[in-house]
């Protein structure tokens, strides 16, 4: 593989980079030393940066209706950014909802609302057209909540996950859980997944394709696991197997709000004639550390890879569909690129280009660019 393109720009480890969908070529990135900065692959240099007091930034968002509006979140508070104003670093608005430090912001396909998951456990579900706080999603994790993200084709549902090792689908218009899957559980289906490394499978990132990509992938999403693994969930089999174990249940009188905890996440173990999870692990030549970052590609046949960067300082190119197609998941060459780097890897996304189209964000100050084909 050639060498990768350096983007410089930061003065301390980038936390986060997202790709322009309606500007090829346009790169944003966040890091701990409180700057954003925006890169155009066609320029050597960074074309500008924002600087927000020195303070970390942990997360950044484009509105995806209005990719002129660009949110970030620093401590307990989300910022929101017009670009054209970029250069006075003023923000158009504040929201300050969250108790906590704020771990992961995400926006609907709809630009409708934004999610904001913080170490208190809790989801604050901001209307970005009214500027108010539409819900707040509590009780569900008992732990720091580390990834949000809407699901494009439920409007009204987001999946969140933590490190109580739990992955929680809501139905945010009511406040309450539809389906809790708790990794800490045994898992019955996959002997290669346990036991192959020390660490807990907390859940460190969740990636869910985007609406053009549904026909390729299908209604899943991809889980980034802290022993080293990261599952690929069908959603809809899950909803639709907790909805079919709770109508049994109907006459207990235990199932609104967030009660059901404890029993949806018992359901955990899935059947397999109704929807399968496909473990990527080590034994296919995956993470040997805890996974910390996923992805869907944008670039070529959109979805077709999963991509993941973890702390063993590598990152993953997986044609995952492939274990889809064939019905199985212990193939070896689902494997496709593995990318060595020399720091841990905090985060990556993708662009829709031929080349330079992969963008990770280390625990250096540079931002590696590479090409895969």
């Amino acid at each position: 593989m050639m060498k990768p393109r350096r983007l410089k720009g930061h003065k301390d480890a980038v936390t986060c980079s997202i790709s322009s969908k309606t500007r090829p070529g346009i790169i944003a990135t966040s890091g701990e030393d409180g700057l954003i900065c925006w890169f155009d692959m066609r320029c050597k240099d960074v074309i500008f940066t924002m600087d927000l007091d020195k303070k970390p930034i942990s997360s950044i968002s484009f509105n995806p209706g209005n990719e002129d509006l660009l949110y970030a979140c620093t401590g307990t508070e989300v910022i929101c950014f017009d670009v054209h104003l970029a250069s006075s670093w003023k923000p158009v608005e504040r929201y300050n909802y969250n108790k906590e430090e704020i771990n992961q912001i995400s926006c609907s396909s709809k630009s409708s609302f934004l999610a904001a998951a913080d170490d208190s456990g809790d989801i604050k579900i901001i209307d970005i057209r009214q500027h108010c706080l539409y819900k707040s999603l509590r009780s569900g994790h008992t732990s720091i909540c580390s990834s949000v993200q809407f699901l494009p084709w439920r409007p009204w549902e987001v999946i969140t996950g933590g490190l109580d090792a739990k992955l929680i689908m809501w139905d945010f218009s009511k406040g309450r859980p539809c389906k809790i899957i708790d990794f800490g559980l045994p898992d019955l289906e996959s002997q290669s997944s346990g036991g192959q490394c020390f660490n807990p499978a907390f859940i460190h990132a969740i990636a869910s394709p985007e609406v053009d990509m549904l026909d390729r992938s299908g209604k899943v999403c991809a889980v980034a696991r802290g022993d080293g693994v990261v599952d690929v969930i069908d959603v809809e089999a899950e909803i639709a197997m907790s909805k079919a174990k709770n109508s049994t249940k109907s006459g207990k009188g235990s199932l609104s709000g967030s009660g059901n905890a404890t029993p949806s996440a018992s359901t955990t173990p899935l059947d397999q004639k109704k929807g399968r999870r496909i473990h990527l692990d080590s034994s296919l030549g995956g993470h040997t550390s805890a996974v910390s970052c996923v992805s869907f590609s944008s670039f070529g046949e959109r979805g077709r890879y999963i991509i993941s960067g973890g702390n063993d300082a590598s990152v993953k190119v997986w044609d995952w569909s492939k274990s889809m197609d064939a019905g199985e998941n212990n193939s070896s060459d689902l494997l496709c690129q593995n990318i060595k780097l020399s720091k841990k890897v905090n985060w990556l996304c993708t662009t829709p280009s031929d080349s330079e189209n992969l963008v990770i964000c280390d625990t250096s100050k540079v931002v590696k660019v590479y090409t895969i084909t």
